[in-house]
């Protein structure tokens, strides 16, 4: 025994170090805190409260502007009648076209304040807070940062402008170990229960 420890470890040898882990049996058990996968009803319910806040963030803005970009294209065609001809009437000019410009600039800071910085900066937004859940990097078991919070923010965003966002979010359903959608493989990311 003394002379195979003078030797150091080696393939054969009960003292040997693999090159690698096995995986765990349990692969939360192997993880640096106890954190698991959260519930899927209390992170549908934190989604709805974040997508209220949200919306009534956004509608804010976009009703005092939507009305005064939907006033001034409505005086548009309204001038346009009153010449008498068949005209054309851009409905979409350098007024409304400003205007719906500015609810999409407040719709894009919202997301970035009410999702990306709390995600990056304590793992939760207020909805994920509400219900007690929190955003994880996998590895790290720590908030994910700014850079995976924006990934995580836009691909859920850009998903469902294409109308697929349902799809990624309901792989979650089917998703093992981790429950993840598609928003959280992307950022490396899991929604902790806690």
């Amino acid at each position: 025994m003394h002379d195979l420890a003078r030797q150091g470890p080696g393939p054969g040898r009960p003292d040997a170090v693999l090159p690698w882990r096995p995986p765990a049996a349990d692969p939360f058990a192997s993880a640096l805190s106890q954190e698991r996968p959260g519930g899927l009803v209390r992170r549908f319910a934190a989604r709805v409260i974040d997508t209220v806040v949200a919306a009534v963030v956004v509608g804010a803005a976009a009703v005092p502007l939507g009305s005064a970009a939907y006033h001034h294209a409505k005086d548009k065609v309204d001038a346009a009648k009153l010449t008498g001809e068949t005209v054309k009437v851009w409905l979409i000019d350098g007024t409304t076209g400003t205007q719906l410009g500015a609810v999409l600039v407040v719709a894009v800071l919202a997301g970035l304040l009410l999702e990306v910085l709390p995600t990056a900066k304590w793992g939760r937004t207020l909805g994920k807070k509400l219900v007690g859940l929190h955003v994880l990097d996998i590895e790290a078991q720590q908030p994910p940062g700014f850079g995976a919070s924006l990934r995580r923010w836009l691909t859920y965003v850009l998903l469902d402008l294409l109308v697929i966002g349902v799809a990624g979010v309901l792989w979650c359903l089917f998703d093992r170990p981790w429950k993840q959608c598609w928003h959280d493989k992307a950022a490396h990311t899991f929604v902790a229960g806690g």
